[in-house]
């Protein structure tokens, strides 16, 4: 007994087409292949195949959030000054 096979339309972009399109040429695939095989990893999976992440930040961003929050949180002592003039000469060495 054959599978019955669907049409999905979708609207893209013509650039983004064109350059997936060149991708999976380069991979031995076409768009319908390419397609499939993202939906059959999300069967798989029960979720989307790759991370989904508004501005995911940087390790040294990472970083400097957990020292802040540190200071913040007293757990870690920071250098301060009573205006900009005393930090950048301490910054300085004056």
């Amino acid at each position: 007994m054959g599978t019955t096979m669907h049409t999905i339309s979708a609207r893209i972009d013509s650039k983004l087409k064109t350059q997936a399109e060149s991708l999976f040429d380069q991979l031995g695939m076409n768009m319908s292949t390419a397609i499939t095989v993202f939906l059959k990893q999300v069967v798989r999976l029960r979720k989307i195949p790759f991370e989904i992440a508004l501005d995911t930040p940087n390790d040294e961003t990472i970083a400097a959030i957990a020292e802040a929050n540190e200071i913040a949180s007293g757990k870690r002592k920071a250098k301060s000054y009573k205006n900009a003039n005393a930090m950048i000469k301490d910054i300085l060495g004056e």
